[in-house]
């Protein structure tokens, strides 16, 4: 065989023939092939090495060249690029005008659509760059200098006769020669038979077939053995679901098992899969789509250069930025992103949803059946300078009410606690008062936040540390104790501290509510979270901030404005009135789609740890997607009565907002629970 697709397996870069002139033309047709050419041929050059590949000169691999020949083709590829627009209809005129003395075979537009590939039969007297100056010679026309080497790939276009402009049937039947130049077949190397065997009109739709196929250890023999036919199909559908489309899928099976694929049970198999599965997402679709890149790229030989690295970082992204882009959010969580900038969208989501769910302690939510409080707990990771510190003050406008109030106990203890000095030797003491302090410092022992929390009045507590680090050093010793009790806010749970000395803190809490955010260094994280079998790294919320080592600097950095720290106080000022409980059955049903997604991919590839953490990361994404909700509750109230109007009417009707909510489950706020559960 004469052509040959490249493709790429086991880290290696194989090729494999094709074999009939249908096969070679749906390879070039594919939707996949139409899509991707366009694109590159509008300047998106990047987008060219996700064509398929071809070669027609190759040699067997024995010297190094490409695994999946075994003998030298009996044809030359030539690359004439870089041509004037004005020439090319002659030089085409003059390669047909020339085919029978230059044996053509093949003739295409390049990728770029400024030059011609051609395939030729080759002179087996001449070397392969002595073929490619003969062929020149005869045309008048100087061939790509750079594309001379025999194993080389071209990008293939498309089986439009704008793109194919001469294709002879010969060129599939052409047998390899021998003994060419001295160089012999090798023995024991074998076409890759599997991928043979799986030939398809769109060759994207195979290459993701046959990595499910590897991954669930499928032969194509399983599905044609009567006993386990059923078992091997619902394998394969377990990982293909997520990633093909049902008709997809059917092309597959049809192929795979074409004289079974008749049996309505296998049909009736597959209907189901798809009906009770979730469409992917088009993050999904993209990962895909980076995945199939990837493979192309080296299978080529070809690196990711720096600036298609840094547009697959832009692409990963603004699909967090699309969701969470400022209109589309509402008030409060806009003018929170707006603060940071774009880049921070999603770690000051995370950063901020713990202070909206303490401001909204009378909030319950339903997931799963259980009724419990908007407990969250979140850690910021980012290198130093990563931006970080653009996050405290909008933490600081979120809370700034609790902050005014702790200020005034805060006023009254020091006031006390002057009272306690100057009595110090006085029979009769000042009595010690128990005020509900709410904003708690992290820089503070187990007893004194203890006895903190057990002074909550029912209401949340929250922390907030800029450096997570302050906790690593103060909790040092103590760190179990930091994660037990953090563990007991996340569930809400009872939680006890005993010591037999009277002096010393006893505290017995009903409901423990404790909200926390901390930002810090990636490796603060494992400082302060170090030990993974214990549940406390699977409630945390963890986000990250991108990569600016080498970003410029900005001309006109984000900050916190007036104008925006007074929307965010306007939020925080109406979630405390709102008490109660409520289900979300959208919002529900939507998690537990997601979850089923997750539990399908992961069974794909056996990620046990991935799996297992899909049950927590579904009540937080649950919990903070219930934060933007009510944020878009506080707006429109705001925005149909005003700031006062919303208080008074949330004070004299406490079940107003609960209607509201139901509303508030938009394909927006499904989409955003996407973003924040992918993410975790």
């Amino acid at each position: 065989m004469s052509v040959h697709i490249i493709y790429y397996k086991d880290g290696a870069k194989m090729m494999r023939p094709v074999r009939s002139r249908e096969e070679y033309l749906a390879l070039r047709d594919s939707e996949w092939q139409k899509s991707v050419l366009k694109a590159a041929r509008d300047g998106k050059e990047n987008q060219k090495s996700k064509l398929v590949q071809m070669n027609y000169s190759c040699l067997p691999n024995e010297d190094g060249s490409l695994k999946g020949s075994t003998r030298m083709s009996s044809t030359i590829g030539m690359d004439i690029d870089h041509l004037p627009t004005s020439s090319m209809e002659q030089v085409k005129d003059c390669i047909l005008s020339k085919k029978d003395e230059l044996g053509l075979l093949m003739l295409e537009t390049s990728a770029r659509g400024q030059g011609y590939h051609l395939v030729f039969r080759r002179r087996p007297d001449l070397s392969q760059e002595e073929n490619l100056r003969w062929a020149s010679d005869l045309l008048g026309v100087d061939y790509d200098k750079g594309a001379k080497d025999i194993t080389r790939v071209f990008f293939t276009t498309t089986a439009s006769s704008e793109d194919l402009l001469y294709l002879s049937d010969e060129i599939f039947e052409i047998e390899g020669v021998q003994g060419v130049q001295g160089v012999q077949g090798v023995q024991g190397v074998k076409d890759d038979t599997q991928a043979i065997e799986f030939v398809s009109p769109d060759d994207r739709i195979w290459y993701i077939a046959r990595g499910v196929m590897k991954e669930k250890q499928l032969e194509k023999s399983d599905f044609l053995n009567e006993g386990g036919r059923h078992t091997s199909v619902k394998i394969f559908l377990s990982g293909a679901t997520q990633l093909l489309t049902k008709a997809e899928t059917n092309a597959v099976l049809a192929e795979l098992m074409p004289e079974h694929w008749q049996d309505k049970n296998i049909q009736q198999l597959v209907d189901d899969f798809y009906k009770n599965y979730t469409k992917p997402s088009q993050r999904l679709f993209k990962y895909q789509e980076q995945l199939f890149t990837q493979s192309q790229r080296l299978s080529s030989g070809t690196p990711a250069t720096d600036s298609e690295a840094d547009e697959t970082e832009d692409e990963q992204l603004s699909i967090v930025n699309s969701q969470f882009s400022p209109k589309r959010m509402p008030q409060g969580i806009r003018e929170s992103i707006d603060a940071v900038g774009p880049q921070l969208a999603m770690p000051i989501v995370t950063a901020i949803c713990p202070c909206i769910g303490a401001l909204a302690t009378g909030v319950w939510l339903d997931v799963h059946g259980t009724k419990n409080t908007l407990n969250l707990i979140a850690y910021i990771a980012g290198d130093f300078a990563s931006g970080k510190g653009s996050i405290d003050p909008v933490v600081e406008a979120w809370m700034s009410e609790v902050r005014a109030l702790d200020c005034m106990y805060q006023m009254q203890e020091d006031e006390w606690r002057a009272k306690k000095r100057a009595a110090k030797n006085k029979k009769e003491q000042p009595e010690e008062t128990k005020l509900p302090v709410r904003f708690l410092t992290l820089n503070n022992t187990v007893a004194n936040l203890a006895e903190r929390l057990a002074n909550t009045n029912g209401k949340h507590a929250f922390s907030f540390t800029p450096e997570a680090d302050t906790v690593a050093q103060k909790w040092k010793s103590a760190m179990s104790d930091f994660s037990i009790m953090l563990r007991h806010s996340y569930d809400s749970s009872r939680y006890d501290r005993e010591a037999k000395s009277a002096d010393a803190v006893n505290v017995h809490i009903d409901r423990l509510l404790w909200n926390v955010t901390m930002c810090g260094t990636p490796d603060a994280l494992y400082r302060v979270v170090n030990n993974y079998t214990d549940g406390f790294q699977s409630r945390i919320a963890l986000a990250r901030t991108p990569d600016n080592t080498f970003a410029p600097l900005e001309d006109n950095p984000s900050v916190l404005t007036a104008r925006q720290r007074e929307r965010i106080q306007q939020i925080a000022h109406l979630l405390p009135l709102m008490q109660g409980g409520v289900a979300l059955p959208k919002l529900e049903q939507h998690g537990r789609e997601w979850v089923e997604r997750i539990r399908l991919e992961t069974m794909k590839n056996d990620d046990r740890v991935k799996a297992r953490q899909r049950f927590r990361v579904c009540v937080t994404a649950q919990r903070m997607t219930c934060c933007l909700m009510l944020c878009k509750v506080c707006e429109t109230l705001i925005q149909k009565h005003g700031l006062n109007g919303a208080e008074k009417l949330l004070m004299q009707k406490p079940d107003a907002w609960m209607a509201m909510l139901q509303k508030a489950q938009t394909p927006t706020m499904l989409e955003a629970y996407d973003v924040i559960a992918d993410s975790l």
